[in-house]
């Protein structure tokens, strides 16, 4: 089975999309999805000078949108737009650099049909970088 692209999924375009491809998915349920950071990416030059960093904020919104993403593969959800409703106990484990790919796993622990939560964890080489329980809500675009 070919997964979706999620530019096929989501309302996000460049620069404002953070999520290269989706690697596993279950609808409703579970989600993996990867972000290559080249170094061209627009941050990098002001994020910081001499020592570029992927924005801890960015790396958050990679988990927000790969989770969209498990949420919009959802038929009763297609269409629709998972909007920020917050996030808690959100812990930043290490530093992205150019170069480094950032893999972004995001469980769906509750979806109703108005709002739902998530756990996400973003990793390089299979070490933690960020993680943070998601909430958000779904609205009509």
């Amino acid at each position: 089975m070919s997964l979706p692209e999620p530019r096929e999924l989501l309302p996000h375009r460049p620069p404002f999309l953070f999520v290269d491809r989706l690697v596993e998915l279950t609808p409703g349920e579970r989600v993996t999805g990867s972000w290559h950071l080249t170094g061209d990416e627009w941050f990098f030059p002001g994020h910081f000078p001499g020592r570029p960093t992927l924005p801890g904020v960015l790396m958050l919104e990679s988990l927000a949108q790969v989770g969209a993403c498990g949420v919009l593969a959802e038929p009763r959800f297609a269409g629709r737009l998972p909007l920020f409703g917050g996030a808690a106990k959100v812990r930043f484990r290490r530093q992205v650099v150019p170069g480094e790919t950032l893999d972004v796993t995001v469980e769906l622990t509750r979806l109703g049909s108005r709002a739902g939560k998530g756990h996400g964890v973003a990793s390089v080489a299979g070490e933690a970088a960020c993680q943070a329980e998601l909430t958000f809500v779904i609205v009509d675009p």
